[in-house]
């Protein structure tokens, strides 16, 4: 069955949206908006991303607060996103998450460390290589490229405070719960095959693509519409 199609056979979910860094509920406006079109509730949280004394278990308690008595629900993790989501899965029942060019942690492991280690660094500037593009690009190289003017909110006041960065983060493992690993093919942060790499060794999951670079909410909300229903078909109920 092709994405978006038979919306009527597919159930109403709840699709909670977790941003990146910075925090901001804003992030989601456009996808929210198509979801609900569709039928769904979508809630966008706004994090505690300016807050020094916020680490990942205020974070976490953000987004539960945020799904009231929400049940089950669909989250959806955005970049650092990936870093507060599999602890919401271990409070609150989750039908499925998935993480959107996002950062999977290992026990342990810090926020800082996970660049170090998961080679974040020099996968980037080889793709950018790649593209002829200079290794230390600006904002609108690496994630605007294909945002349009009028999708953009990163000229707002952006704020993020280094206190989940430093946090090792807590889980043993990675929670019982259905996850997919969804990638913008046109990524210039986590590249496409950096984020493969990472999936495959920490999740043992293939990753699946969809058009677009890091901010694919704001590039492609309608396809990644299409593809989160895609997944409500192949997903329990």
């Amino acid at each position: 069955m092709s994405p978006g199609a038979d919306r009527g056979l597919l159930p109403m979910t709840t699709f909670v949206l977790i941003p990146g860094a910075g925090g901001r509920a804003a992030f989601w406006r456009l996808l929210a908006d198509e979801l609900e079109r569709r039928g769904h509730t979508a809630v966008a949280v706004d994090l505690p991303a300016g807050d020094d004394t916020a680490g990942l278990e205020r974070y976490a308690d953000t987004v539960v607060d945020a799904i009231g008595d929400r049940s089950p629900v669909v989250l959806v993790a955005q970049s650092m996103g990936g870093l507060t989501a599999p602890l919401v899965c271990e409070r609150v029942p989750v039908r499925l998450l998935v993480m959107l060019n996002a950062m999977v942690p290992s026990p342990g492991e810090t926020g800082g460390e996970w660049w170090t280690v998961t080679g974040q660094g020099p996968a980037q500037a080889a793709y950018l290589a790649s593209l002829g593009l200079p290794a230390d690009p600006d904002e609108e190289t690496t994630y605007l490229h294909d945002v349009p003017l009028e999708a953009r909110v990163l000229d707002e006041a952006f704020a993020q405070s280094g206190r989940p960065f430093e946090e090792p983060w807590p889980l043993d493992q990675w929670p019982d719960v259905p996850t997919r690993v969804l990638a913008g093919r046109d990524d210039r942060l986590f590249p496409l095959e950096f984020q493969r790499t990472v999936a495959a060794e920490r999740l043992g999951l293939d990753v699946d693509e969809i058009a677009g670079g890091h901010l694919a909410a704001l590039s492609r909300p309608v396809e990644l519409a299409d593809r989160l229903e895609e997944y409500l078909h192949s997903s329990p109920h």
